[in-house]
């Protein structure tokens, strides 16, 4: 817990997180300097460090900050909690779209930060990014009454398809470099609805 950093007013915690985020997205490790993300954050490069010691312990940070924003903006979400699949998907979408409009620039540096090799932030990284990596994390599947389904589907098969499909959505966008939320959102009702047009009776 980074006390110091932690006692600051909301909004300057996120300018912060967020100038961490845009830098680190752009650039390796390595290239991105510490006086590059206080300048975008408004800040003195000796304040910064008065928050995090180093530019690795910052680093890290943001990583936990990606996977503890992710979590919290999905659980008030109420995704969890919706019986229908395709409607706990979107609502799950749709509060990782609110989370990029507060933090942009978070999914490009999560990408980032997964493939970074760099040898000071790559083991920890890795011990992060590793429960999630793992094919049956957030994919069992939910509750589902196959007699709403098309006869003889395989409905753990489907969800799988499903959710690998809007993370590949989510992959490919992410890749093009920042994301329009709003884009996002519709592009994926979309695709729910012919998700349920394809799997529904």
């Amino acid at each position: 817990m980074n006390d110091k950093f932690y006692a600051l007013p909301k909004e300057k915690q996120d300018r912060i997180i967020n100038a961490g985020f845009k830098v680190f997205s752009k650039n390796s490790y390595r290239k991105s300097p510490m006086n590059e993300i206080a300048a975008e954050a408004g800040i003195s490069k000796s304040l910064l460090f008065f928050y995090f010691r180093n530019k690795q312990e910052f680093y890290l940070f943001l990583m936990k900050q990606a996977e503890e924003l992710t979590t919290r903006y999905v659980l008030a979400s109420g995704s969890s909690n919706e019986p229908d699949i395709f409607e706990m998907m979107y609502k799950s979408l749709q509060a990782k779209v609110e989370m990029l409009k507060e933090y942009p620039d978070m999914s490009s540096f999560a990408l980032k930060a997964y493939y970074e090799d760099d040898e000071e932030v790559r083991d920890e990284i890795r011990k992060i990014v590793e429960p999630y990596t793992k094919l049956s994390t957030n994919k069992s599947l939910p509750k589902l009454n196959p007699d709403d389904y098309k006869e003889g589907l395989d409905l753990k098969l489907m969800y799988q398809n499903m959710y690998l499909a809007s993370e590949g959505y989510l992959f490919q966008m992410q890749n093009k470099g920042r994301i329009d939320p709003d884009k996002l959102l519709k592009d994926f009702r979309k695709l729910i609805d012919f998700w349920k047009e394809l799997y529904l009776k």
